[in-house]
């Protein structure tokens, strides 16, 4: 291929654009995992990542994408045959929900047109009606990033709590965590699955289970096979530094840079500025004369926004204009709303330039793809940026 100037611009919602801090942290030397100096690597890590999760409990570090972690959650705490509540927020719950099946659970899958948050009043009615506590967890996605929902994790801990119901609620904020605020301990969420490759800023590599007291005593009890994903030998060794098998060594060295770069800027600083970002990106949208894939705007995403076509159009093909044309990657539909909507990245490591340069490789490509669009999307992001900063 011919080279090509200037860099690429990766705005999918994750993998994330990784800063040279952390690039400069993973390629130190390797060294002995069963070593005084990894022991206390470790020790940092584990103790540093609590924080990000907003939880006082136990980080599980499994070397793994954010599909493991999902298994994690469930192995650990279910048993063959047991109930699991899924709602459907998009292609990502729904994997999950596949998954769960594959492992022996039987989940029960709340659907829902893919437009918006997992709805807490229809938890909260369907655990009412299970009077014999049949379910044994209740599994949301936080934020979806195959559509830009953002589910209000509180709610559901909320209509949990007023069906009386026993279940764990399990939440996955793989393309949230770091990005958008998620409180592991204050919501009541028993499991919190991530992963390392969203708002962490790292690459894939990474999985996480942030685990509560009640979600520990499950996992004693459950009877779901289970080996490297086990928490028990991670709780056993975590404390003194050390892991049951070979850690990914140099990603702790990153993933220790990464939790020092949020906690620098400062957690709620992240959010704003990824919540500001997500709002010049809408009002681009709003102005292109496009729709915005999730309806409800307190549930709008701040990490990707999910644009979606016109009637008669490809999105798919948008993306490839915009690829060829400009060297910019935009996220694909996925599922139902393949070539429907393409998604905007805005996440991690990214400031009002990188969004400007993005918003104006969007609407380029729109004008070249030949999507009837109006003009003005990116001055309009501009001016919110101007007078927000």
């Amino acid at each position: 291929m011919a080279h090509r100037a200037g860099p690429h611009f990766l705005q999918i919602p994750g993998p994330s654009n990784v800063p040279g801090r952390i690039l400069r942290a993973i390629e130190q030397p390797t060294i002995d995992h069963r070593g005084p100096e990894f022991q206390e690597l470790a020790r940092e890590v584990l103790a540093a990542v609590k924080p990000i999760f907003k939880t006082e409990q136990p980080v599980i570090i499994f070397p793994s994408s954010g599909t493991g972690a999902w298994e994690a959650a469930l192995v650990n705490t279910l048993s063959a045959g047991d109930k699991v509540l899924m709602y459907e927020t998009g292609q990502f719950s729904t994997l999950w929900c596949e998954l769960a099946e594959r492992i022996g659970i039987h989940p029960e899958l709340l659907e829902d047109d893919w437009r918006r948050g997992a709805r807490a009043d229809r938890i909260e009615e369907r655990l009412t009606a299970d009077k014999g506590h049949e379910i044994k967890a209740v599994c949301v996605v936080h934020n979806e990033t195959s559509t830009g929902a953002t589910s209000k994790i509180k709610a559901v801990r909320d209509a949990i709590d007023a069906a009386g119901h026993p279940a764990l609620l399990m939440v996955d904020t793989i393309s949230g965590l770091g990005s958008a605020d998620l409180r592991h301990d204050e919501w009541g969420i028993d499991i919190t699955v991530s992963c390392s490759q969203k708002g962490l800023m790292l690459p894939p590599g990474l999985g996480f289970n942030a685990v509560s007291p009640k979600a520990v005593a499950a996992s004693e009890a459950a009877k779901l096979p289970r080996s490297y994903w086990d928490w028990k030998g991670q709780l056993a060794n975590n404390p003194g530094g050390n892991f049951p098998y070979t850690p990914a060594t140099n990603m702790l060295y990153g993933l220790k840079e990464a939790c020092a770069m949020l906690m620098e800027e400062g957690l709620d600083n992240v959010f704003a500025r990824h919540e500001r970002h997500a709002e010049a990106t809408r009002r681009a949208v709003r102005t292109w004369g496009l729709e915005i894939q999730v309806v409800e705007p307190s549930e709008q995403s701040p990490v990707l926004t999910g644009v979606v076509v016109p009637d008669g159009y490809d999105a798919d093909d948008v993306r490839k204009v915009i690829l060829d044309k400009f060297n910019m990657s935009l996220g694909s539909g996925l599922g139902k709303v393949k070539g429907r909507v393409f998604r905007v990245g805005h996440l991690g490591d990214f400031n009002d330039l990188l969004l400007m340069g993005t918003l104006s490789g969007v609407e380029m490509g729109l004008a070249a793809a030949g999507v009837p669009h109006n003009k003005g999307g990116v001055q309009a992001a501009m001016d919110y940026l101007t007078g927000n900063s």
